[in-house]
């Protein structure tokens, strides 16, 4: 059974990522730096206004974007149906955001949609296609940001967390590698909520939970990465999963933030040393590193991830919730949190859902 502090760290994740979206709103999509910083000073500090020509128009500081509006749905099927059901959250999706779009990217809850769901959106009500036949490539993090309350939710059974992750993530986005770097990032936060560290050995844990059939990625090497022995015919597992490397990312980054040796100065400065664009294999190191140098520090963890510029709205969800996990909700500056717009409701949603996972 889940104990407090459990409980605390998962609803910690949740409204760090909820923080994390809010707090990119409104500088998102800054690829030229001096640009951003010509905008919005040295430093963005907390909640701003999108400007008038940009990205979100419109949206106040503290409001939310898209992916916190999918968020917030995932979480609401996930707790009015005490666990994941697909075809609650399709319904969900069918009646409560599609109606609300057109297939362009500049319109929708948050003033913006993403390719993953546009080119969905396309599939399912312009083509009439059935669910399961709506994936597109697009090689983005939208699964990712959503998935992660499922990660929240199954965080103490990683064999449940990786099935229904990888379900919900192939409704909309099917490359393989999308898929198995997704269901990482969700058995990296379960693993954070439960308590262990974000550091040089959680990729060797979650490499143990390979190989005794609870996390579905292939491995044939034995213990510490050494050679398979030709003794033990048992060792070889052949998961989902083209390889493990996805789950061996987290602890690279943490010993990349710990090494004083390597020093990305200041921290923000990792969006160009993994890279600004949207795909998940720019953004997922970058999180890593920031939520495993700053595991004490959640708002350094998200205004570094912000800063950083491009497309730092997802960076600070995926760090948020990782830097979230590890503070806890009681761990999170009240400014944070009272700074979100219906932040009640947030708080109400994320503590529902750890709660739920008492009901396990």
């Amino acid at each position: 059974m889940p104990d407090k502090n459990i409980q605390d760290r998962a609803a910690g994740a949740i409204m760090g990522a909820f923080i994390g979206d809010a707090l990119g709103l409104g500088p998102h999509w800054y690829y030229d730096l001096s640009a951003l910083r010509h905008d919005y000073g040295d430093w963005v500090a907390g909640y701003i206004d999108p400007k008038p020509d940009r990205y979100h128009a419109g949206l106040k500081a503290g409001q939310l974007s898209q992916s916190g509006f999918i968020l917030k749905l995932t979480i609401s099927s996930l707790i009015e149906c005490n666990g994941y059901d697909t075809a609650d959250f399709c319904r969900r999706i069918d009646e409560e955001l599609f109606p609300l779009l057109d297939g362009t990217p500049a319109n929708g809850p948050g003033g913006y949609t993403s390719q993953s769901i546009r080119e969905t959106w396309r599939k399912r009500v312009q083509q009439k296609l059935p669910w399961g036949q709506t994936g597109g490539h697009a090689d983005t993090t939208e699964a990712a940001e959503r998935t992660l309350a499922i990660a929240v939710r199954y965080a103490c059974q990683p064999a449940r967390l990786a099935a229904a992750i990888s379900d919900n993530v192939t409704l909309t986005q099917t490359d393989e590698t999308v898929v198995s770097m997704t269901v990482a990032y969700g058995a990296v936060l379960g693993m954070l909520i439960q308590g262990h560290k974000l550091d040089t050995d959680l990729s060797g844990k979650l490499m143990n939970l390979v190989k005794c059939g609870e996390l579905p990625f292939h491995s044939v090497t034995g213990s510490n990465f050494q050679p398979p022995r030709s003794d033990n015919l048992s060792m070889p597992c052949a998961g989902c999963f083209a390889s493990p490397d996805a789950l061996l990312t987290p602890s690279y980054m943490a010993a990349a933030a710990t090494d004083p040796e390597i020093r990305i100065e200041p921290a923000w400065k990792v969006s160009v040393v993994y890279g600004m664009p949207c795909a998940i294999y720019h953004l997922l190191p970058a999180a890593y590193y920031l939520a495993a140098r700053f595991h004490h520090d959640f708002e350094a963890a998200v205004l570094h991830a912000v800063n950083g510029g491009g497309q730092n709205l997802s960076r600070a969800i995926l760090t948020g919730s990782l830097a979230g996990a590890q503070v806890g909700l009681s761990g999170i500056p009240p400014h944070l949190l009272d700074g979100l717009a219906d932040s009640a409701q947030l708080r109400k949603l994320a503590t529902e859902l750890a709660d739920g996972m008492n009901q396990i």
